[in-house]
């Protein structure tokens, strides 16, 4: 989560704020299935009294592209849930519930046959692109094709099944999927041909890289000109060194309240470059009623006392993590690689990033509590299944005989004071283990696709990973794939550029299990894991939680576990 990206600095609080935020939160758990096929009752009706007003949020930095095919941040996957529509959509709820897939464009859960390899959609009738144009089967197969032309940043892993997309990824500017995706228009239905069975498929369809654009739309990213939607929302206008501005679209007609609810807001207003202290103060003040960004420390208290019935807490199926560059020196050592797992010290980071009440210490690149994860800790000082310390001593030994001392190292971070100070922690570690280390903070418009292009020589980066949809294959596959990594493109999500064949088998072959026994894949998984880990191309640091800072003007707040706070369902009139 998409994750994505991620979202640039979380939260930080003090026991208080935990304390009485998590109490005043109205995220729940309703312990239903997170199957893509489940199925679950609707939520509840549109309330029309709370209809109205401008929601203002306020971020220290845009995210980037607005292209939903493009665009793998946290901060805009939020807004598209509001705006732009797939065949299939994550239901718009609190907790758990959120996991659960349900028919957005499509009139139902798709039929599947040909032992789990087509899927037969039939298209909604009515809906229109804000526009004013019709949504037609042709829409759908356009954007399809489009995932490959604009070298979406999940072609290769979440769509690489689709029949037709080997040679879509070999040649983006010729793809058909002339077998792979069909429409007809007489009948109102889509096909979807896949090589081989895939149980991920439904939520693959149900983020927004699957979303369905008009057909005319540009075949590169649209970057700052957002395209027309489906929902609730369209986008007025988009400067990302201003403001973005969401409206209501004109055309929109509630189909779904469970895949796209009509929106209570009539204007969301999102306005960037104000410092975080600032944004603090305007959602303290009202003059703002969100916040993205991490309150800075010396706000915290003051969130947790005076301020607490205004927050929010949330545990995250996410991890922070350094990426360390497996094809450049000194990293293009395995030894210099796992020195820096052994001599991060978890613990600092955690207190850098707030304290154990909103982080905890990761060791494994798939967080606690998700599917395939192990409690293993291969880089702690005597060893067990959870951290405990560094060991500098080693670490230390390790650079010794990898012969990379004294070598440099840039470290790339997002510029906003929780990600540069844990930077500044970064480059004195690898100061202490002898090289000569350089921090780089970029604006957190920028970050992201920066770290991920090869061109830009990042060495070490910092970043986050929030998942996009429950499976493990969403951290080990997406991140640490061949298929992952793209030389020269700002959409190679496999920012360590690691590539092991012999572990993408193993990747292919826990996917393949989970055809047909879920939990025996998981362990497969589990053991891919540790693989990863020996191999040491990211140094997992915190599995984080995450706090939303709301005004008093707002109300209905949701958290959905799957996008998060729930932007278009609050009400601030």
């Amino acid at each position: 989560m998409s994750r994505i990206a991620g979202r640039g600095a979380l939260a930080a609080a003090t026991v208080a704020l935990t304390l009485t935020a998590a109490a005043c939160s109205s995220s729940s758990d309703s312990g239903s299935s997170s199957d893509p096929g489940a199925s679950s009752s609707g939520s509840s009706a549109f309330q029309a009294q709370h209809k109205g007003g401008t929601l203002k949020l306020v971020a220290h930095a845009a995210a980037g592209s607005f292209d939903p095919q493009v665009n793998y941040t946290l901060q805009y996957w939020q807004l598209f849930q509001s705006m732009y529509d797939g065949l299939l959509a994550f239901k718009k709820v609190n907790g758990q519930e959120s996991f659960t897939v349900v028919p957005d464009l499509a009139t139902a859960l798709p039929k599947v046959t040909n032992g789990g390899k087509t899927y037969t959609f039939t298209l909604r009738k009515g809906v229109t692109f804000s526009n004013g144009k019709a949504l037609t089967t042709d829409d759908v197969v356009a954007s399809f094709q489009r995932i490959f032309k604009v070298s979406s940043p999940t072609a290769g892993t979440f769509y690489n099944g689709i029949v037709g997309a080997d040679a879509c990824l070999k040649t983006p500017a010729t793809c058909t999927l002339s077998k792979g995706v069909i429409g007809d228009a007489k009948a109102g239905t889509v096909t979807i041909n896949l090589t081989a069975a895939d149980p991920e498929f439904a939520y693959k369809l149900a983020v927004p890289h699957a979303v369905v654009v008009p057909k005319d739309s540009p075949t590169k990213d649209a970057g700052t000109k957002p395209l027309p939607s489906t929902g609730p929302y369209m986008a007025a206008s988009y400067d990302p060194n201003r403001a973005l501005k969401l409206v209501r679209n004109p055309h929109f007609k509630e189909w779904s309240r469970q895949a796209e609810p009509e929106g209570y807001p009539d204007v969301v207003d999102y306005t960037f470059g104000q410092t975080v202290e600032s944004e603090v103060t305007a959602v303290e003040n009202g003059q703002a009623d969100w916040m993205f960004d991490a309150p800075p420390a010396d706000r915290l208290n003051e969130i947790g006392t005076k301020y607490a019935s205004q927050a929010h807490v949330n545990p995250l199926t996410a991890f922070w993590y350094a990426t360390l560059n497996v094809n450049m020196a000194p990293f293009n050592n395995k030894l210099a690689r796992q020195a820096i797992n052994w001599a991060v010290d978890r613990s600092a980071v955690v207190r850098l990033y707030g304290g154990t009440n909103l982080a905890s210490p990761a060791c494994t690149i798939l967080p606690p509590g998700f599917p395939g994860h192990v409690d293993a800790c291969d880089y702690t000082k005597g060893g067990g299944a959870t951290w405990k310390a560094a060991d500098l001593t080693k670490a230390k030994e390790l650079v010794k005989q990898s012969g990379t001392a004294g070598q440099e190292v840039g470290i790339v971070t997002q510029d906003d004071d929780v990600n540069k100070s844990i930077g500044q922690y970064l480059q004195s570690l690898l100061t202490q283990l002898g090289y000569k280390a350089t921090l780089k903070p970029l604006s957190g418009n920028i970050q992201f696709t920066y770290i991920q292009n090869t061109k830009n020589k990042v060495q070490l980066a910092l970043t986050s990973w929030y998942q996009d949809y429950p499976a493990a294959s969403d951290f080990l596959n997406v991140l640490l794939s061949c298929a992952s990594y793209h030389p020269g493109s700002d959409s190679s999500i496999n920012i360590s550029g690691f590539c092991d064949k012999g572990v993408d088998a193993k990747m292919q072959a826990a996917l393949k299990t989970s055809q047909t026994d879920k939990a025996s894949a998981d362990k497969q998984w589990g053991a891919v894991d540790r693989t990863l880990m020996a191999q040491s191309p990211v140094v997992p640091l915190i599995n984080p939680k995450l706090i939303d800072f709301t005004s008093t003007r707002v109300g209905n707040y949701q958290f959905s576990k799957q996008f998060y706070m729930l932007v278009g369902q609050l009400w601030v009139k």
